[in-house]
């Protein structure tokens, strides 16, 4: 298991960057995602990382060794670098041991010690009463874990995952969101998982980077994204709510500010640079008879033990959530609760769905 570095990386596909200048840490045993929508690198930066297309500028490295700059290319079978695909890819006329062996087969590794580390492998997977079975005859799940396992059993210095779930029906993702991070908690192994599944991503890796046209556009604890987003992009793409700009605010002072916007004043966490945008979560709107902001009911939608509701307030849609329905165009009055304010760098970044499902 080693840490992973990628300084300056670029690629470009008929001119135009996939990835554009990539710099980033990742620790040796850290499980980090990469999050982001269709096309904004994510599987680009993890088939760089396998060796399966070359960087045009700038360098990979994986526990100090060089992986790929300008005069070094290790190919993808020499890199000791583990990889779960989306599809599978198993062997359909190969047993759950034999798809398991195969890597160590490949590389004349003597017979009982391969036997050994498939044992061990699929112990770790929690398939070794599956050892006989064919592909076809598993499920979704265990096929996943079959792949797991065939990665694992080479001992690879990485594990990269791309969007290892996107097959499986949500009760499957449920459970093999749990299967890799106990496989994580157990191994140690350093993991980099590409999915635009925000809710995999937060809730699987210690950090999670954020990308958007070729570049990361925060890399952080999935707690700071949701929390702290530097960014509108950031604020709009990881979690639920509202990213709403600021007509005018003070200077930020032992972590706290006031800033005008949806027509009043509003007390916000803030620190760094005068903010452009307030972040507002869910669960820093309160219907509250006392409130100064007068909202309007626009939908109200069941989640299981609660109901989402958007509200129109001066323009902007908020979202909090309520423990029984609200009616269409019923009229509510709201506090706000310490949002998030923030300077974003460019002031006017495009803002990916301001309420998501």
């Amino acid at each position: 298991m080693a840490g992973l570095t990628f300084s300056n990386v670029s690629k470009l596909y008929a001119g135009t960057p996939a990835l554009d200048g990539i710099d980033a840490e990742i620790a040796k045993g850290e499980f980090v995602a990469l999050l982001g929508p269709s096309g904004c690198g994510k599987t680009t930066l993890l088939r760089l990382t396998a060796g399966f297309e070359m960087p045009d500028r700038g360098r990979v490295t994986l526990g100090g060794r060089v992986l790929a700059d300008g005069t070094v290319f290790v190919p993808p079978e020499d890199r000791n670098v583990g990889i779960v695909f989306q599809s599978y890819a198993l062997w359909p006329h190969k047993c759950v041991a034999g798809n398991v062996s195969y890597p160590l087969e490949v590389r004349g590794i003597a017979a009982s010690e391969r036997k050994r580390r498939v044992a061990e492998a699929l112990e770790l997977t929690g398939l070794s009463s599956f050892a006989d079975r064919a592909p076809a005859q598993l499920s979704g799940g265990q096929r996943q874990r079959v792949a797991l396992a065939r990665c694992l059993v080479a001992d690879p210095q990485a594990v990269l995952l791309d969007e290892p779930l996107a097959n499986l029906d949500l009760a499957l993702r449920g459970a093999m969101q749990e299967a890799f991070a106990a496989f994580h908690r157990r191994t140690g192994a350093t993991m980099v998982y590409v999915t635009h599944d925000q809710t995999e991503a937060l809730a699987l890796a210690d950090r999670v980077a954020v990308m958007e046209s070729g570049r990361i556009r925060q890399f952080a604890a999935p707690e700071t994204l949701y929390d702290q987003p530097q960014d509108c992009f950031v604020a709009g793409f990881v979690g639920d709510g509202a990213v709403v700009k600021v007509d005018r605010a003070g200077t930020p002072v032992d972590g706290e500010v006031v800033v005008h916007a949806l027509g009043q004043e509003i007390e916000a966490r803030g620190h760094g640079m005068t903010p452009t945008h307030i972040c507002i979560r869910p669960e820093q709107v309160r219907v509250d008879s006392d409130g100064s902001i007068t909202a309007r009911v626009t939908s109200c939608t069941y989640q299981g033990g609660r109901f989402r509701v958007s509200l129109e307030a001066a323009g902007e849609t908020l979202i909090t959530h309520v423990p029984i329905r609200a009616k269409i165009g019923e009229e509510l009055r709201l506090s706000l609760q310490y949002p998030w304010a923030f300077c974003d760098p460019v002031g006017t970044t495009a803002i990916p769905g301001q309420a998501h499902a």
